[in-house]
């Protein structure tokens, strides 16, 4: 089916990152940061991250909510082969389907580890909800999966990262969100009345701002982000003709969303 220009405008992606391990604090995300700046690469705006425990019901709940609000979910974690890896299963009980031995991730995992050494944890690997689709896994070999607009990936970030390149070209996005950055020795509080009233006037173009210390000084970074080039400049000469009037020593940069 052929996504339509107003599809792709509202091409949106929700990442749902599954452990107790990151919510402890024991590990530290990477994935979030990584998978924002590929998917801005097609198109497809990051709107939301969800952190959450791996609980049954707060997995089923939290992806059955998510995969009818964005065009694309991408979960990581709890598909290895420990008892607390449950995320296929809960991912079946979304869908309303059973979770069976997939006979080509059966297959994939002999040949990695060798029939002799594929023991009943290893083949747990292989349990996949009925009806999904494998993502490949060159570094491990056990794959993740996908079925309808969610797909499941491994937690690892060298592990997860490759899954992604092997499943990235099928992904439909829209205009990539384009950026232009501004810098200066202002605080927030002083430039906040002026930057209120350009935002105002280009509703469609997100301004951020984000304070900073260098070298003791403190400053604001304004970043301006649309998918509309001509917007982008026109809202950020405006934003700049502004600055100027209360500063002059400025940095300006283009940098990707």
């Amino acid at each position: 089916m052929q996504t339509t220009k107003a599809e792709q405008k509202n091409t949106t992606a929700c990442i749902i990152i599954i452990g107790n391990e990151i919510l402890s604090g024991r590990t530290q995300d990477k994935n979030i940061g990584w998978l924002a700046t590929q998917l801005n690469e097609i198109g497809v705006k990051l709107a939301e991250v969800r952190i959450i425990p791996d609980v049954h019901e707060t997995i089923i709940a939290t992806v059955d909510e998510c995969r009818k609000k964005f065009s694309y979910i991408f979960t990581t974690g709890g598909i290895g082969p420990t008892h607390d890896d449950i995320t296929s299963e809960c991912i079946a009980r979304v869908f309303g389907v059973a979770v069976s031995r997939d006979a080509q991730a059966e297959a994939i995992l002999t040949n990695h580890y060798g029939a002799e050494n594929l023991n009943p944890a290893r083949l747990k690997m292989a349990e996949i909800p009925v009806g999904s689709r494998l993502i490949l896994n060159p570094v491990s070999a056990a794959p993740g999966f996908i079925i309808e607009n969610v797909y499941v990936m491994a937690g690892v970030p060298s592990i997860m990262q490759a899954m992604f390149a092997g499943l990235k070209g099928e992904l439909k996005g829209s205009a990539k969100t384009l950026s232009k950055t501004i810098s200066l020795y202002v605080t927030e509080g002083l430039l906040a009345e002026g930057l209120t009233a350009v935002q105002n006037k280009f509703k469609d173009v997100e301004i951020g701002s984000y304070p900073f210390i260098r070298h003791t000084r403190l400053g604001t970074s304004l970043v301006c982000r649309s998918v509309d080039a001509a917007r982008l400049e026109e809202c950020y000469d405006a934003l700049k003709e502004f600055l100027l009037t209360l500063t002059s020593e400025i940095t300006e940069t283009d940098l990707a969303a």
